[in-house]
């Protein structure tokens, strides 16, 4: 069987669509990590809000904006677009699941102290309603329901302008905090 990219690109009458093309630049995320550790969770946060250090990459792939952060909550907005969309017309279930993964673990960072971090452990996600888009711009807010000291339970839902709950998700997340001897 061969390379099945090249086969469709290359059959007639393919159907493969009008072409169009998005385009988009990052920073490096090297740097980016290497800011994190410089100052305490909701500092991070803060600096990302307000752009003083650059959003890591897959928020500029997805069109993620992380619109204000506060001690144990974070809130992103997204205007729907083409490029976010499924084979049936409607936005990704996966661009869903990255938008509250993201409101829920920056909600977490913000309760983080200096040199600590946290990775996901799980995100339980609910898909409410459809979203296109028409469906205009929204927001998804997160916040921490319980931060222990090795791991954090966040909760996160996605709104549209009217308030309508179109998904909501739960993470719990495992807290790395720096050793005493300040090696990580």
């Amino acid at each position: 069987m061969g390379d099945p990219v090249r086969a469709d690109a290359s059959a007639p009458d393919s159907g493969a669509g009008s072409g169009r093309e998005r385009s988009y630049e990052w920073d490096d995320p090297a740097d980016i990590a290497a800011a994190a550790p410089t100052m305490n969770g909701l500092a991070f946060m803060r600096a990302l809000a307000e752009g003083r250090v650059p959003p890591p990459p897959i928020l500029r792939t997805l069109g993620f904006e992380l619109e204000s952060v506060r001690p144990g909550g974070a809130v992103f907005v997204l205007t729907p677009a083409e490029y976010h969309y499924n084979p049936i017309g409607s936005v990704h279930g996966g661009v869903y699941a990255a938008l509250l993964d993201s409101a829920a673990g920056c909600a977490v960072h913000t309760t983080l102290p200096q040199g600590a971090y946290y990775s996901s452990l799980d995100l339980n996600v609910k898909f409410l309603r459809r979203l296109t888009v028409d469906s205009g711009p929204v927001r998804c807010s997160g916040h921490v329901v319980h931060a222990g000291t090795r791991t954090a339970l966040a909760r996160a839902e996605l709104t549209d302008a009217a308030g309508t709950l179109l998904a909501e998700a739960t993470s719990s997340c495992l807290i790395t905090r720096p050793s005493p001897s300040g090696g990580g």
